[in-house]
């Protein structure tokens, strides 16, 4: 068995499975993938539910999603994950949209089978995650989003607004992307009407902006949605003023667990997480999603803490 599969891996069943005991019919999707703590949580949980099937790491180019799809199709895949940086590629492979995946934008999880059909449970995961890791309810907080420009971001910075968050700054080096996701929630929330969300309290701006360490001071909560951190040697993703120590700050990354923001958050006296907790929830939801009525959250959480 290998440790990361290629797409020419998906020629045939025998190559595929090749000196394996369970046949794989569950993968994550992304590009690197290698780093992916995805199928150590989906294995611990299909082992302890009985469930005879393998969950693998697929690495998938950029371009290469829809051909990927269909040869898991034609393998009997139950469905995948999907991460960096396929979210938004990959609703052309839908077929039909969750509601949550479609008002997000993005999707991460499928359900394969005579349809493709695509969910978003990074954002409900995130609420989960934000609760459990700071005790306090994500739609209590004023939040700051960097890096809104892909599907991640963009699935929280609507998240946010959906369940109300009173204020929202969205980050992005592209300007023209924040501004644009900033428009598409007000309309967003002004025709659902019965959400309250940020309304003109929502505010775009780039991390070299002059007045965004001042915007930070009014935010309680930082999210760093982007790939900034994957690396020892990456740069912080917005200004080291913004981060003082009142802030929560959350980074989506969680391998490596403790990343160059986490790290000058700490030194500011900051309260930290990382992305494990929302990895374990949102694949937990996703779970869920293959498996209806299973509970597979405690045997996740195992698998995370001993790795395969």
């Amino acid at each position: 068995m290998k440790d990361v599969y290629q797409i020419s891996d998906l020629a045939s069943r025998k190559i595929l499975d090749q000196g394996a005991e369970k046949p794989a019919r569950l993968a994550v999707i992304g590009y690197p993938v290698a780093h992916s703590a995805s199928p150590a949580m989906h294995q611990a949980a299909l082992d302890a539910l009985d469930v005879d099937a393998r969950y693998i790491r697929l690495e998938v180019k950029p371009g290469q999603v829809a051909e990927a799809i269909d040869r898991m199709k034609e393998l009997e895949f139950i469905g995948c994950n999907v991460t960096v940086p396929h979210k938004l590629e990959v609703i052309d492979s839908c077929d039909d949209l969750s509601e949550d995946a479609r008002a997000l934008g993005a999707v991460n999880t499928l359900l394969l089978g005579d349809q493709v059909l695509g969910h978003n449970t990074d954002a409900p995961g995130l609420v989960r995650a934000i609760h459990e890791d700071f005790g306090i309810d994500l739609a209590d907080l004023k939040v700051m989003i960097v890096g809104v420009g892909g599907g991640a971001g963009r699935a929280v910075a609507t998240q946010c607004s959906r369940i109300g968050c009173d204020q929202l700054w969205l980050v992005n080096r592209t300007l023209e992307k924040a501004e644009d996701l900033a428009q598409h929630l007000r309309v967003f929330s002004d025709q659902a009407q019965h959400l309250e969300g940020p309304g003109e309290k929502l505010y775009a701006m780039t991390p070299d902006d002059p007045s965004i360490v001042e915007a930070a001071g009014h935010a309680d909560l930082i999210i760093n949605a982007t790939s900034l951190g994957l690396k020892s040697f990456d740069p912080l993703p917005l200004t080291r003023g913004c981060v003082q120590p009142h802030h929560l700050v959350y980074d989506m990354i969680y391998n490596p667990p403790s990343t160059p923001l986490i790290k000058h958050a700490q030194s500011m006296g900051a309260r930290t997480s990382n992305g494990l907790s929302m990895l374990l929830h949102q694949g937990a939801l996703a779970y869920e999603c293959w498996f209806p009525g299973t509970n597979p959250l405690t045997h996740m959480k195992r698998g995370l803490l001993s790795p395969l």
